[in-house]
């Protein structure tokens, strides 16, 4: 008689989640996915009112071969499911005195524009370029690829390689103090130092070694989805329900059961459905605490300080502007002084920094004619309890005098629309401990060590993916994420 195929069951249908049931169904086993709210995609979800569509969440593509492998590995062509194309700016910065840079897909074409619109020197521009790449490149295949909490990812050439260059990885200076010195230019130094925030965290604070992430969008590129970005989430919903797994959508696990230091099912209404394996793709914290409530926790890794988070407004406009690209952003006068709040003080600076994501300029259907969808962003602390709808009416009066000032245009009187997305909500809707968007801050030079691993060491057919455990936060690596996870799986 043939044996039946193993069982995995996955807590969440975020990104993580739903790529580790792809891996995890070419495997040969038979997965289902709990899932608590109506629909899939986790923070990468959208919302669609009065004739606009915005992507909720995550709007920056970065590594769209890590999406294209799950349809390969499934026997499927990536193309006939799933298109995107490169950007050739991948964003446009705008300054208080008026100066504006278009960030080109092309290096060289970049740093010229920087010299040109700045004064900064185009070498040491593409010397930080040079230097973003080599910390790619060593550090690609060792953190964002493996498991730390294996000893043969410290025992292979990769490891070794990186070994003979760790006085090139900047762990011991801060990531401004890093681009400091090699731009001396404080307009460039601003734009490399935007970049810790692509995983919550503080340049003025965090290790140079976060200087890895500006050649994820200007050395491999930026992109966009043909769909938007929740066509990422709907294609590979639909690529794993063609393997057989199985969703369940309003399901919110109740509990993880354990029975002598293994993990065989979960609670849902009471009722217990039992595995072969678990996987939580939850926020780390909430897993612990309200999964596994009975379990010894790892009280080191929960206390650790959280990430920042986001407030959003999505608003519709009914006018369009041209001198706006797809994605946009505004810069603080006092970057430094913008970060102390959110880390520090815990409060919105009254200059911040705006993101301004605007999907319509892809795709136009995403706003009716004549309009443009834009998503409003601004980094914020996460939810420690502060006054947020206070905290909402001044950043929302900021934003839009900061905004009409620099475009010349009354912004507010073009806004049709508006809905509103802030820490709380970010907390309540993905479980996200504090509302924090990419777990524990990465604001040490020992953040990434201090990640929760992929398979638990203390509780058997356990393992984490996602956003909160290694290797951290974002489309990329929640994707890396699952697939350093499902390596733990033997072939069914």
């Amino acid at each position: 008689m043939k044996k039946a195929a193993p069982t995995a069951g996955i807590i969440g249908a975020g990104i993580a989640g739903m790529a580790l049931s792809i891996r995890l169904a070419c495997r040969g086993y038979r997965v289902q996915v709990f899932e608590a709210n109506p629909y899939v995609g986790g923070k990468l979800s959208e919302i669609q009112e009065s004739g606009f569509r915005f992507d909720a969440g995550p709007s920056l593509f970065t590594l769209p071969e890590e999406v294209d492998a799950l349809f390969r590995l499934a026997g499927e062509a990536p193309e006939a499911h799933f298109r995107y194309r490169r950007l050739p700016v991948s964003c446009k910065y705008f300054y208080e005195d008026g100066t504006t840079i278009e960030a080109f897909a092309e290096p060289e074409r970049f740093a010229d524009e920087l010299q040109a619109k700045t004064g900064a020197d185009r070498e040491r521009v593409l010397k930080a370029y040079s230097n973003s790449k080599m910390l790619y490149d060593l550090l690609n295949p060792l953190f964002m690829r493996r498991s730390l909490h294996s000893w043969k990812t410290f025992l292979n050439r990769d490891s070794l390689k990186a070994y003979g260059n760790l006085h090139r990885m900047d762990f011991l200076r801060s990531m401004n103090k890093a681009n400091e010195q090699l731009l001396q230019n404080q307009k460039a130094v601003q734009l490399f130092n935007r970049y810790a925030t692509y995983n919550g965290s503080n340049p003025y604070e965090a290790p140079g070694t976060l200087n890895i992430i500006p050649y994820l969008e200007m050395g491999l590129g930026a992109y966009f989805p043909e769909g938007g970005m929740y066509s990422i989430s709907r294609s590979l919903y639909e690529l794993a329900k063609r393997l057989g797994v199985q969703f369940h959508l309003n399901s919110p696990v109740e509990k993880i059961v354990v029975e002598d230091k293994r993990a065989i099912g979960l609670q849902l209404k009471g009722e217990v459905l039992r595995f072969d394996s678990l996987i939580s793709n939850a926020d780390m914290v909430s897993t612990y605490h309200r999964l596994l409530p009975s379990q010894k926790a790892p009280r080191r890794l929960l206390s650790q300080p959280k990430s920042s988070s986001a407030l959003i407004f999505y608003w519709g406009i009914n006018r369009q502007f041209p001198e706006l690209d797809l994605h946009n952003i505004f810069f603080s006068e006092d970057y430094r002084e913008e970060f102390a709040h959110i880390f520090q003080k815990e409060a919105i600076y009254h200059d911040p920094t705006v993101y301004l994501n605007i999907s319509s300029k892809y795709k136009p259907s995403d706003a009716p004619e004549g309009c443009e969808n834009w998503f409003t962003m601004i980094n914020v602390p996460n939810n420690s309890g502060q006054d947020w709808d206070k905290l909402i009416k001044q950043a929302r009066e900021w934003i839009i005098a900061k905004l009409s000032r620099q475009l010349g245009v009354a912004v507010e009187s073009h806004i049709i629309y508006e809905q509103v997305l802030d820490p709380r909500l970010i907390e309540s809707k993905t479980s996200s401990a504090r509302g924090a968007l990419y777990g524990n801050s990465s604001n040490s030079r020992y953040a990434a060590f201090l990640r929760h691993a992929n398979k638990s060491g203390r509780i058997q057919n356990l393992y984490f993916c996602g956003g909160s455990v290694h290797p951290g936060g974002g489309i990329p690596l929640c994707l890396l994420s699952a697939k350093i996870t499902a390596d733990f799986f033997p072939q069914a």
